[in-house]
């Protein structure tokens, strides 16, 4: 299939759909002037950290049997982000880049060029390239390496390099983690699927709930970004160039140089290394005092940039 063929279709069948979702968050309060955008947002999250994502996790984990090339999806994805955080804490720490920046700006800016909004919208464009199943590379990197790494070293740079809390206990913060619904659910999963007792009627019962997942939160991402503010500034744009183009290429070449031959798999990792920044950047930026604005803006300007730099890699080969 040639390049413009497929990008056409990618433009279709996955852009399209995305950006109208966004596209209905952002006009939704302007449309209906009752709406209430923080308290919507609140309840759409709470609706699907409980209920839709939860279900997912669970479907997938159930039918997916743990490989080696699924391990080495978040094992790459791992090493993109922690080279980009360093990449993007010499930018923003040791260059006249960031010179001029609080403290918590710089944090904030770090932890939106590391992590990715890998399944909401890594998911639709593996399925495009790799197949439904595809699904199970954004869901273990999610588990195995986003939220380990986010509730631990993210917490780490926002308490000790943003904030500079110093009642932030660890402990406490991995009980939020251990008390998250989706992790319990993707544990309960793999249980059943190792010991072989996955009842399929209850996994096709959990899909069909957890599809609902990706419309409600592109939906919510449009609600988040702060369109009126959208104005380009010089760390912003850097801080995006590294998490859209920069870190795809170190996954690239990092599974060059650990396997032989690159397959689906890790053409998968490199997928999940262009997505934009995650949604849950702004959620540690109210919790631990950063910059919340310069969250919003992260999250959207990278999201929107995500429309040309998606291209870009797929016209330099790495996603096939």
């Amino acid at each position: 299939m040639s390049y413009f063929i497929q990008l056409r279709g990618l433009m279709i069948e996955v852009m399209l759909p995305l950006g109208l979702l966004v596209a209905a968050g952002a006009f939704w309060p302007r449309i209906f002037a009752d709406a209430q955008p923080d308290v919507l947002r609140t309840q759409l999250n709470r609706v699907v950290m409980y209920v839709f994502y939860p279900c997912i996790l669970f479907a997938v984990a159930a039918s997916t049997p743990i490989t080696l090339p699924l391990l080495s999806v978040p094992l790459l994805v791992g090493i993109g982000t922690l080279c980009s955080g360093a990449l993007l804490y010499w930018l923003l720490y040791r260059t006249p880049l960031g010179k001029n920046l609080s403290d918590p700006t710089r944090a904030v800016l770090v932890i939106g060029g590391m992590w990715g909004n890998t399944f909401n919208i890594g998911a639709p464009v593996l399925i495009f390239f790799f197949g439904r199943d595809a699904t199970r590379y954004a869901i273990y990197n999610d588990v195995i390496m986003t939220m380990p790494l986010v509730w631990s070293l993210g917490v780490w740079i926002a308490t000790r390099l943003g904030s500079h809390e110093s009642n932030v206990s660890y402990p406490s913060v991995w009980r939020v983690l251990l008390t998250m619904p989706p992790l319990w659910a993707f544990v309960l999963g793999l249980a059943s699927q190792q010991l072989g007792l996955t009842y399929q009627p209850l996994v096709s019962a959990a899909q069909f709930v957890g599809q609902a997942t990706i419309p409600v939160v592109m939906f919510v991402l449009g609600l988040t970004i702060p369109w009126r503010n959208l104005t380009p500034r010089p760390e912003i744009l850097a801080t995006a160039a590294v998490k859209l183009l920069a870190m795809p290429v170190m996954v690239w070449f990092a599974a060059g140089a650990l396997f032989e031959q690159r397959n689906e798999a890790q053409y998968a990792a490199v997928v999940e290394a262009a997505t934009p920044a995650m949604m849950t950047t702004l959620l540690l930026a109210d919790r631990f005092k950063l910059d919340s604005a310069m969250a919003g803006l992260i999250v959207g300007w990278t999201t929107l940039l995500f429309w040309l730099s998606l291209p870009m890699v797929m016209a330099m080969g790495m996603i096939r």
